[in-house]
This record gives structure tokens, C-alpha cells and sequence, in this order.
């Protein structure tokens, strides 16, 4: 009944890109084709999931195109591997899964002229069922349809950049299939269709002039989000530019995916002994978190200790937003790596961060067999060079500083793990300098907001991400507002915190102008208890007024954007940035995490000069208030990417494919030609 191995025949059977039919081989769909085409008159996932057509028959031609796309063939300008289709004029071209090669289909109007196979074949069915079932994985991933809105430009893999419209109702009535030239198989609109059976939804997608294709929920992984450098031009429907376009990108892709394997080559065959699970020590520090774990902190923990019972060195992100539990997941790995005799190495971008991540990790390790070193220039040259020689010695298992970490005069016995906190505040030299060193090592990095370029590797199959989205439990979404600055404002948002006994973060971000900015909020209230942190102060005196802040011998802390990098403070409930308008949209929301981090209610005020809020800047505090939600912060970093229009993630002559198609389908084309070449 199937498709035979002669260049012309009269039946063909082709099954949809299903993970039913991906698990079952060419043969059995072969041997069983007479069992599917009984089984399709009775269940519906049999008759939305195969046609079966013959020559001579009458087959609706549109009904045809349209089945193949809803049962997830890919519309292509040439087929060459299976699960694409191409068409040009009546002759169709289709590549079944279930078939070791193409089949063209050449079309009479409805009626079918002939079925002929093609030369374009398979050597290996078993590899290119195992590309079909990531690719369907890939698709899911980089689809990203969350918080939609109408007005928002999407991408769909056969038809090109569209402005999504909505989600409508329609009805259809299903025409029946007849080998006797009845009418075709597919579907067709009929609005006087009542049968709420028939009831359907769909994306209502516009294209240029006008043109409208509905896409049936259920097919999202046809579509993704558009993310770019600029406004896209919306495609034609029906051209075959789209095609034309995707074949050259694709194309392109494939050297540069050849370019960033021989990159990565030195990676992949890098090998390290596997870390042994120490039960007993892991629930020791486990009984000391004072917290529920959220089932996301568990499966990032359950991806690492995974990663680390390989021989291939770990390379994992870990993307969460700010505090939802990042430092615990790097305290569970630590003492992965302590237990296996291996030392840690915990690189934070300031003083302030290192010393509370030390505080953090002395108190909970106390009881443990493991030491915590801190390292920065607090210490005296002496402290320093005893801690230095206890880590070449190997008595320190676990350090954690600042960049001094990367100097010259530090060496270890054992360092097998590197874990570095917010990532994105490190240059790739910087990152890259240990692992030079030591090939072998494990890295963790921890972000809230990715750069662009991390969420491109990992996105892209370089580099493994386990994403932090469920917040712990009792926290509440921090209640944001964007205003005009003014001091009546000020005086009733400080004032309305400290009623109910919080603090209060202040954000100005001039060094030269802090201290009278300072005097002129201590003089709103007598209330206020006034304290000044910039980075260019003494460290001392820096780390005495944060001291005094946690204490609550201050109760206002007017700093600059010194105090976005993993404080964790629970008592201070309210943050007002001055002048909003001078922060990135990824700093915006970084800073606003350092409020609401207890089961109290948050607030963020952001405050503008309304004479020179730019349409850019609107634009960026539009979008803090519309994603106010827990967890906002991974979908804030891809819109950081497409609001500054700036940054070439893999080299200026990307950044042209990444305008036409959108970064999610060129990132999702991308990791496929990966997949494919490393298989």
C-alpha cells in the first residue's frame, strides 16, 4: 500500500511528524498500512495524522497543502530531507518519514495525474528519526508565544513574518474523502456550520496587502516570536521569496555551525573523572536551607548532578530571576565538588556580593567538612598571602572573591569547579581565563538577565540552561509604577515604608552629587535615617554602612547602581530610582529585584524628567509595568535585546539573517545544523 521502490506507482501513504510515528520504524508503518487507513475512519488521531492518496483520484489540491503543514511538513523552496514539502504551480514535492525517499505529486487541477519517487533518498532512516524527534523539541523551545499580544510580529516557518491579530473561533465542516472524485480531504470554512463539535481556534496571522492565514492552536511550534534589531517587513503569503530567503539562511547557518563546532571542538573532547553523589554530606547542607525548594531549584539542582556524574566538564547557566534561589542551587554544587575533593572557585563582580555570598556559605558549611576562604582587597597584604598559599595548598575548598581571583599570584592545588555569579557582568576573556588554564574545569554561571550573546549559545546547543521561573513560595509580585519626579512624591512613598517599619533603597547614580541629593531627602522627614554607598568610597566604609543598613541603624540608603549585583535584604520593601530613563531595560529589572525578597508586599517607583523622556526610554518603562510578573526576567533580557537594537551577537554578518527571520527561528535553524552535524 505504500510508496514502493519503481520510479512511478499509484498509492502513497504519508504519516504526520508525530512522536507516535517517529518511535515506529519505516517497516512497520510499511507492513501496517492497511490496519491505519481501518483505524483513520474511526479515530481521529489517525484520520488527522495520515493521508493516503492515489492516481486518478480527486484530491483537493489546497486541502492537500494545507493537511501537509497542519500535520508539520515544512514548506521548503527544494526538498531535500524528510519532513519538507515544496510547490510550484500543481506539482508538489514531499518527503514522508515514512520513506527512504521523496515523492513528487503532480496535480490536474483537484485531480491526481501521477505519483512518481524522486532521487533524493536517505542513507541512514535511524539518524534521521533521531533529527526529526530534537527537531520537534527545538521547535517547542524557541517558539515562545508567552504574553502575546495583538500588534505583536511573529514568525511562521513556512510563510514568513506576519502581525499577529488574535485568536478566533471558527467553524469548519470536515469534507470526506472519496477514491471516486468526491469531495477532498482537508478543511474548508463554512461559517453556517453550527456543529459546536466542529468548533475551532486559531492565530489569525496578517501578511502584506491584507492576506490572513489562520494557524490552529495545537501547531505552535510553526510559529515564533520575532525578535530583532529593527521593525521586520511583513512577508507575502504565497511568495516563494520566504523559501528563497530561508534556503540561503540556512545555508549561511550551516558554515557558521561548522565555524562554532571547530570553536567548540576543544570542549567536547575535554574528559574529567566523574564526581561520586556524597548522600550523606548533600542532605546535611540540605537540612540547613531554612526554605522549600520550588520544584524548578530542584530540577536545575537534579540537571547538575547529571552533568557532573558525566566525564565531559559541565557548562551550565543557570537562569533565574533575582532571588528565586540561584545562590542555594551554587551551594548544593560546591559541596558537590568539596565532597569529591575538589575545589571551588566563586568569582562575584563586587566586594559587597563576595562578602555577603561568603557570610552566606561560612554560616551554612560551619558544621561541614569544608572550608570558606573570602578574597578581596579588604584583607591585608599578610591575609592575603596566607589564604593565597592555604589554596595552592589545598586547605581552602571553597573561595569565593571578586576579580582578584584572576590574578597571576593565584594558583590552586585542585580546582575543578568555577562558578560565577551574574555572569553577564563579565567580559568572555574574563570568563574564558581559568578554563585556559584548566581545560577540564566545571562551569556554572548564575544570571537573572542574560546577554544576548549567553542566551544565543544557549539557545543554540552550546551551552546547557536550566531556567528558575517558579518564584518561592509566599513571594509576591513587586507593584510597579512609572511617574513624574517629584519631592511630594518622595516624601509620601519613604514616609508610607517606614509607617510599617521598612526600608528604603534610593537610586542616584551620580557619584559627584550624592551627598547633597542625600541632605535634600534627609530634610522630606525625621524620620529619615540617611546612609551613603557608591562605589568609589573606601571599601571599609562601604561595607560599615551596609553593615549599619542591615542592622536597621539605617532605614534609607541613598546609593548608586552599586546595589543591583545579589543583595538580599528582606526587610527593604520599597525602591525609588530617580532617573529611570538612564537605565537599560535588563538593569531596570535587576534593581528592581532587590525589593519584595519576604513574604511583605514590594513597590518600585520609577521616576522621569518628563521633559526629556525620550520615545526609547518610554518604550523601556512601558515594559517594566507591562511585565511585572514573577519570573520576567529571561523574557525582559530577549526584549533588552530588541528594544537597543544594538550588540552583533555572532559577528556583524549575522545580524542581516537575524533581521529577515527573527533571532528565535535563525537561533532554532542554528542548533538543528548543530544537531545534524554532531549526529
Amino acid at each position: 500500500m505504500n510508496l514502493i521502490s519503481n520510479n512511478n506507482t499509484n498509492k502513497a501513504l504519508i504519516v504526520s511528524i508525530t512522536p507516535y510515528f517517529l518511535e515506529k520504524g519505516n517497516v512497520w508503518i510499511q507492513e501496517n498500512t492497511q490496519e491505519l487507513l481501518s483505524a483513520s475512519k474511526t479515530q481521529s488521531f489517525f484520520e488527522d495524522n495520515i493521508i493516503f492518496i492515489e492516481q486518478g483520484q480527486s484530491y483537493n489540491f489546497s486541502g492537500f497543502l494545507r493537511k501537509l503543514d497542519e500535520m508539520g511538513y515544512e514548506r521548503v523552496f527544494k526538498v531535500s530531507e524528510p519532513g519538507e514539502f515544496s510547490q510550484k504551480g500543481g506539482i508538489v514535492d514531499v518527503f514522508p518519514i515514512n520513506m527512504n525517499s521523496s515523492a513528487r505529486f503532480d496535480f490536474l487541477g483537484d485531480e491526481i495525474e501521477s505519483i512518481t519517487l524522486l532521487d533524493t533518498k536517505i542513507e541512514d532512516e535511524g539518524k534521521s528519526r533521531e533529527i526529526l524527534k530534537k527537531r520537534l523539541k527545538s521547535q517547542k523551545l524557541f517558539s515562545d508565544l508567552k504574553g502575546l499580544k495583538p500588534g505583536d510580529y511573529l514568525v511562521h516557518l513556512d510563510h514568513g513574518v506576519a502581525r499577529y491579530c488574535g485568536i478566533e473561533n471558527f467553524q469548519f465542516s470536515k469534507l470526506n474523502f472519496s477514491a471516486q472524485g468526491g469531495p477532498a480531504s482537508g478543511w474548508q470554512s463554512s461559517p453556517n456550520d453550527q456543529n459546536p463539535k466542529n468548533k475551532n481556534k486559531y492565530y489569525v496571522l496578517e501578511y502584506d496587502v491584507g492576506d490572513k492565514l489562520y494557524v490552529p492552536l495545537g501547531l505552535e511550534r510553526k510559529l515564533s516570536r520575532y525578535v530583532g534589531f529593527q521593525d521586520p517587513k511583513i512577508s507575502r503569503l504565497g511568495s516563494l521569496l520566504w523559501q528563497k530567503t530561508k534556503r540561503k539562511i540556512k545555508e549561511d547557518v550551516e558554515k557558521l555551525a561548522k565555524e562554532l563546532l571547530e570553536l567548540y571542538a576543544k570542549k567536547e573532547t575535554a574528559s574529567r573523572t566523574a564526581y561520586a553523589a556524597d548522600e550523606e554530606l548533600e542532605f546535611q547542607l540540605r537540612a540547613g536551607f531554612e526554605f522549600q525548594e520550588t520544584p524548578d531549584q530542584l530540577m536545575a539542582i537534579e540537571d547538575i548532578r547529571r552533568d557532573l556524574k558525566k566525564t565531559k566538564p559541565m557548562d551550565r547557566i543557570v537562569c533565574g530571576d533575582v532571588g528565586f534561589g540561584k545562590t542555594e542551587i551554587a551551594m548544593r554544587t560546591a559541596m558537590m565538588a568539596s565532597a569529591n575533593s575538589r575545589q571551588t572557585a566563586i568569582i562575584c563582580p563586587t566586594t559587597i556580593l563576595a562578602n555577603q555570598h561568603f557570610n552566606s556559605f561560612e554560616k551554612r558549611f560551619k558544621k561541614l567538612p569544608a572550608t570558606v576562604s573570602l578574597l578581596s582587597r579588604l584583607q591585608t597584604k599578610s591575609q592575603q598571602k596566607k589564604i593565597i598559599k592555604d589554596l595552592k595548598d589545598g586547605k581552602t575548598d571553597i573561595i569565593i572573591g571578586t576579580h582578584r581571583l584572576l590574578s597571576k599570584d593565584i594558583g590552586f592545588k585542585n580546582l575543578q569547579l568555577l562558578i560565577i555569579d551574574d555572569e553577564q557582568r563579565f567580559g568572555v576573556k574574563q570568563k574564558e581565563k581559568l578554563r585556559q588554564q584548566y581545560p577540564c574545569l566545571d562551569i556554572l554561571s548564575l544570571s537573572a538577565t542574560p546577554i544576548p550573546r549567553t542566551i544565543y549559545l544557549a539557545l543554540s546547543s552550546f551551552k546547557n540552561m536550566s531556567l528558575i521561573k517558579t518564584p518561592p513560595l509566599g513571594r509576591q509580585t513587586i507593584k510597579t509604577y512609572t511617574m513624574p519626579y517629584s519631592q511630594k512624591a518622595l516624601k509620601k512613598t519613604i514616609n508610607s515604608e517606614l509607617k510599617r517599619k521598612g526600608q528604603v533603597y534610593f537610586l542616584h547614580n551620580r557619584v559627584q552629587s550624592i551627598k547633597d541629593k542625600a541632605e535634600e531627602l534627609k530634610n522630606l522627614s525625621k524620620k529619615i535615617k540617611i546612609g551613603v554607598v557608591h562605589g568609589r568610597m573606601p571599601e571599609k566604609k562601604l561595607l560599615k554602612t551596609m553593615d549599619d543598613f542591615q542592622k536597621g541603624a539605617i532605614n534609607t540608603l541613598v546609593a548608586t547602581t552599586i546595589i543591583e549585583n545579589g543583595l538580599d535584604l528582606p526587610n527593604v520593601n520599597t525602591i525609588i530610582i530617580e532617573d529611570a530613563t538612564r537605565l537599560g531595560l535588563s538593569q531596570a529589572h535587576q534593581i528592581r529585584g532587590r525589593v519584595g525578597r519576604s513574604h511583605k508586599q514590594g513597590f518600585a517607583y520609577f521616576m522621569f524628567d518628563p521633559k526629556s523622556l525620550t520615545p526609547l526610554a518610554q518604550k523601556r518603562l512601558k515594559t517594566l509595568e507591562d511585565a511585572q510578573e514573577l519570573g520576567a526576567g529571561y523574557r525582559i533580557a530577549i526584549k533588552d535585546l530588541e528594544i537597543r537594537g544594538a550588540g552583533n551577537i555572532l559577528g556583524r554578518e549575522q545580524s542581516g539573517a537575524i533581521n529577515k527571520i527573527g533571532l528565535n527561528l535563525y537561533s532554532q535553524i542554528l542548533s538543528e545544523a548543530v544537531e545534524k552535524m554532531r549526529n
